[in-house]
């Protein structure tokens, strides 16, 4: 006999309804295990009685041994339980739920004009940086963290980084960065924007064009063409993704806040506009209770500095 059919009963999946939902597992004392959405919940509990001892289904088969009651919660729709799966692992963060489990630690990039000098800032703590104009917030830490700092290290061609020992205080939070830079040229600013925004991929064009005039950037060609190739990761798989999904979705706040992102991407791959956008009902459907038995964007531009 399978373990699942002895676990649950080899009549289990009969009392499993053939629609949407979501469902949890739950260990011997109660605790919550794992949070899964299915378009068809009875065939996606039936793959985790079929698990085979191949790698893929390695985390299904261990679920299986660790869990001692499944729950379910139909739902009306696939998205309409994409959306309750994202707000349930944000809410419980299930040991076994890693994707979506933390949009706290999603980062924002900020910009602040003071005078002659321009302030920049990478964060997963907007309220500590309210003066800035943040943008975000985004989903990789890598990406953006990539993207940020060889942003930073392409600006000091065309301004002047304010030395460490006379930025001021340091960040306010642990595991922010801030840079400022004097002179920057007035242009810049704005276009920084635009880039952290997905407003416009020719951003990167006047970037380059920027750089071509400063003999510095051309003698550093390998290393200004690696950064822009990392700005570019960041624009294309950050910054233009959010701004489509706030732009097919009728999105109103900006910043996004993180727990709020991976639900607007979703919406946007299903082509529905969130609550209170022109043309939606302000209202979601109810959910039904709790139950179960024993209970793009094209690519931008290359990049490149020419010798």
């Amino acid at each position: 006999m399978r373990a699942f059919d002895r676990k649950f009963g080899p009549g289990f999946l009969a009392d499993v309804p053939a629609r949407p939902g979501v469902y949890r597992l739950h260990d011997a004392e109660g605790a919550l295990l794992y949070v899964g959405k299915a378009r068809d919940l009875r065939r996606r509990l039936a793959q985790y009685r079929t698990t085979r001892r191949v790698k893929r289904d390695r985390k299904r088969r261990a679920l299986v041994r660790a869990a001692a009651r499944i729950a379910w919660e139909v739902c009306g729709s696939e998205m309409e339980a994409a959306l309750l799966e994202i707000q349930l692992i944000q809410t419980l963060r299930p040991p076994a739920n890693v994707a979506g489990a933390f949009p706290f630690l999603y980062p924002f990039v900020g910009i602040r004009a003071d005078g002659r000098d321009t302030h920049f800032c990478l964060t997963t703590s907007p309220a500590a940086f309210a003066t800035f104009d943040l943008h975000g917030a985004f989903r990789s830490r890598r990406v953006t963290g990539e993207g940020f700092f060889a942003l930073m290290r392409l600006l000091r061609y065309v301004g002047h980084l304010t030395p460490r020992s006379r930025r001021g205080p340091r960040a306010p939070v642990p595991h922010s960065y801030v840079f400022t830079f004097r002179r920057l040229p007035a242009d810049w600013p704005p276009l920084c924007a635009r880039l952290l925004r997905g407003a416009a991929p020719d951003v990167l064009e006047h970037l380059v064009l920027g750089l071509v005039e400063r003999a510095g950037a051309r003698a550093r060609r390998a290393r200004v063409q690696e950064d822009l190739r990392a700005v570019r990761r960041f624009f294309d798989d950050e910054a233009a993704v959010l701004a489509d999904a706030i732009a097919a979705t009728g999105y109103r706040r900006y910043p996004v806040p993180q727990h709020e992102r991976d639900a607007l991407l979703l919406r946007s791959r299903h082509g529905v506009q969130v609550a209170g956008a022109p043309g939606t009902e302000n209202d979601a459907p109810a959910r039904p209770p709790l139950t179960g038995p024993r209970s793009a964007r094209a690519r931008s531009p290359r990049a490149c500095v020419p010798p």
